[in-house]
């Protein structure tokens, strides 16, 4: 394929690297800070004071607003051109970190962490879209699956990076360190945004009515489902915000349908491909996410491996995902997207029912390193192929739109998936401690606290004699009831590969994508050389 110049087709080899280079820098920003915090919440509020509940909204208040703009700040770089928008979000949240980093208390954090939010949803909503410019074909595959790769691996070393950093500096150092990336962004911004990406529209064409809805849908939504846990599901206030978030979303779909230019054009999901896509990705969240916290539960209740060692064993989940994200985005030169999908979820089936067989209190913790192999495996060849489809049946001018809609279906995915597995998790907990003797005067005590996953709570509740006998109950519980969400999440799993196999199968693709993965293949030219 011969090279196009940046007055045809696309820009040159060159700066199509280095804008993958920039997409790939920006994202591993925002990732990194969804949880980079966590690790140093303590520090903070020894440092700025305040409640617990002050300080929690340090990572709430980033994800409400990243959850709740995505799509809007995806739409609008759509009508107003991708590259001052994108420039616009590498500003804003490079100075709200240089906020957060100078916040004299936590009510200031908070606000410039809501800021900083929206800053990384206008450069997440952006990140395929800018991609989709640069390349085509099996190019552009390629080109995502990498910028898939180094996110995760981002969100591997965050951890690691946010205690190091404390460790050596202090809690203000995780905020800073975003400066010099986001002013080296800033200028390969410059350098290399195509200033033709984007529609070109105006401000009074946008469907402000529709955005409003959406906004504040996807804020409460993700409010309920941050806050569910701590409420507790069931609480009044949950279900209430549940209910006027699932209300507002629904009065912003039926206001879709009757504006000339929609924030989300429900049209999309005519297209079987793409509604497939969105519901994988969904589902990809729902598993991996929720999945991944009762793995924890179970590591730390029922084999008592420590916080360090728990994260030592999801090693090989992270690792696996990586290599395989780039597996996945070659084995698209090879086999329709849909079949790839499939694999990696069949994989990710197979992870889990081999977890769900070996979760027990006897299980020799270096054993399921294998099972984790295979289920990170799976996410990994899955995951690319997914985007790439997202892109590939809709137009570039809509691509903002495309970009929001998948990562606002991947946050809701997170969130929903905590909580339904969650429920089936605790359901279970409380079932078989049900079933055990438990001493008669803390009986209800003992049992609220293990169904709450307070295992050591629920032993202080226990007369000392009584212990020994029940931490045998708990350890069993908690392996049972991680069994469950597993098998749950095979079961899902499943199902996600026949959705997969149905909705994304070949004649659901563009002929174009078909013939021209093959052509690039049997052309055998150098991905860093081929120019889409």
């Amino acid at each position: 394929m011969a090279p196009t110049t940046e007055t045809d087709a696309g820009p040159s080899a060159a700066r199509s690297r280095a804008l993958l280079t920039l997409v790939v820098i920006a994202t591993a920003l925002v990732v990194i800070d969804m949880t980079i915090v966590t690790i140093g919440l303590a520090n903070i509020q020894a440092d700025l004071g305040g409640t617990l509940a002050d300080i929690q909204w340090v990572v709430v208040a980033y994800m409400i607003t990243m959850g709740a703009v995505t799509q809007v700040t995806g739409t609008l770089s759509d009508r107003l051109g991708r590259r001052n928008v994108y420039l616009t979000g590498i500003a804003l949240f490079t100075l709200a970190s240089l906020a957060c980093g100078l916040a004299p208390n936590a009510l200031v954090l908070d606000f410039a962490r809501a800021v900083q939010g929206i800053g990384g949803a206008i450069l997440m909503s952006n990140a395929l879209p800018l991609l989709s410019h640069a390349y085509d074909g099996q190019q552009r595959n390629m080109a995502i699956a990498t910028w898939s790769t180094m996110s995760t691996a981002a969100s591997l070393i965050a951890p690691l990076l946010g205690g190091t950093l404390i460790d050596v500096l202090d809690w203000r150092a995780i905020f800073l360190i975003n400066l010099p990336f986001g002013a080296v962004a800033f200028v390969i911004g410059l350098r290399t945004l195509p200033r033709d990406a984007g529609g070109g529209g105006k401000i009074g064409s946008l469907d402000w009515g529709g955005t409003a809805l959406l906004i504040s849908g996807l804020a409460v939504l993700n409010f309920a489902l941050l806050r569910g846990e701590q409420q507790g599901w069931t609480a009044s206030s949950t279900l209430i915000q549940g209910t006027v978030g699932v209300v507002l979303l629904a009065a912003f779909l039926v206001v879709q349908r009757r504006v000339r230019n929609p924030t989300l054009d429900l049209q999309l999901f005519t297209k079987p491909a793409f509604t497939g896509a969105a519901f994988t990705i969904f589902m990809s969240r729902v598993l991996t996410i929720g999945g991944t916290v009762y793995f924890v539960q179970y590591f730390q209740n029922s084999l008592h491996l420590s916080p360090t060692a728990s994260g030592a064993l999801l090693a090989p989940v992270f690792i696996a995902q990586m290599a395989a994200g780039m597996l996945g985005g070659k084995m698209q030169a090879w086999l329709p997207s849909g079949y790839v999908i499939a694999i990696g979820y069949a994989c990710k089936a197979a992870g889990a029912a081999w977890m769900a067989l070996a979760f027990s209190p006897t299980t020799q913790a270096w054993l399921l390193v294998f099972p984790l192999l295979l289920w990170g495996t799976g996410g990994g060849i899955a995951g690319a192929p997914i985007f790439a489809v997202a892109m590939n049946v809709t137009d570039k001018q809509r691509s903002g739109m495309v970009a929001g809609t998948m990562t606002s279906l991947a946050s809701i995915g997170a969130g929903i998936g905590t909580a339904v597995l969650g429920v089936l998790y605790k359901a279970k907990l409380a079932g078989v401690v049900a079933t055990a003797e438990l001493p008669a005067g803390q009986h209800d005590a003992i049992s609220a606290a293990a169904a709450e996953g307070d295992a050591q709570r629920a032993l202080e509740l226990a007369p000392p004699e009584a212990r020994e006998g029940l931490q045998r109950v708990f350890e069993e519980a908690f392996a049972a009831s991680a069994s469950a969400v597993l098998f749950a999440s095979a079961s899902l799993a499943v199902i996600t590969m026949c959705v997969a196999l149905v909705l994304i199968s070949k004649r659901n693709l563009p002929k174009p994508q078909q013939e021209a993965e093959p052509k690039a293949q049997e052309a055998g030219e150098p991905e860093a050389t081929r120019e889409g």
